[in-house]
């Protein structure tokens, strides 16, 4: 088996605070991301076996979301927000600016594997536009200086 034992045992944990296997499908889904990086086709199995329901129902789901990511992605994962407010408060700029800092192109992940930039659809975060989301923290009023300091953070962990 893939898993540890201390990752079954917070899986059981989550399965048995849900009325239903399938209720517990996206919590245990994150439980193992956040374990491993991301999810593999053996986790994705794995979680089928351990929840029994159809290994086809885990796959639809984590590919469904965004959230969920079937590739191994960087440490540190940046969410560009891409809506019409953070457009025209200068979202693009920021958005070339970050791919030319970090040499990659959205969707795509650092040579050194520590940040992964993709787009968001939303942040909810108009009113503070330009926005991004660095793995659980929200920055706005997004400017070169503000990104530099940002990936100088991440670069150093």
């Amino acid at each position: 088996m893939y898993f540890s034992a201390e990752l079954k045992n917070r899986i059981d944990t989550i399965v048995s605070e849900h009325e239903t296997n399938l209720s517990a499908l996206l919590p245990v889904l994150r439980e193992v991301q956040n374990k491993h990086g991301w999810l593999s086709k053996e986790s994705m199995d794995e979680i089928s076996e351990i929840l029994d329901i159809p290994a086809s129902n885990v796959q639809n789901v984590a590919t469904f979301y965004t959230m969920y990511f079937t590739e191994p992605v960087g440490k540190h994962i940046i969410w560009q927000c891409r809506t019409l407010s953070c457009a025209l408060k200068g979202a693009e700029h920021v958005e070339h600016y970050l791919c030319e800092k970090l040499g990659v192109k959205i969707g795509e992940t650092t040579s050194d594997d520590k940040i992964t930039l993709m787009e968001a659809e939303c942040l909810a975060s108009c009113g503070t536009a330009p926005a991004m989301l660095v793995d659980n923290t929200l920055h706005e009023n997004l400017t070169k200086a503000k990104v530099d300091k940002i990936i100088e953070d991440l670069k150093n962990e």
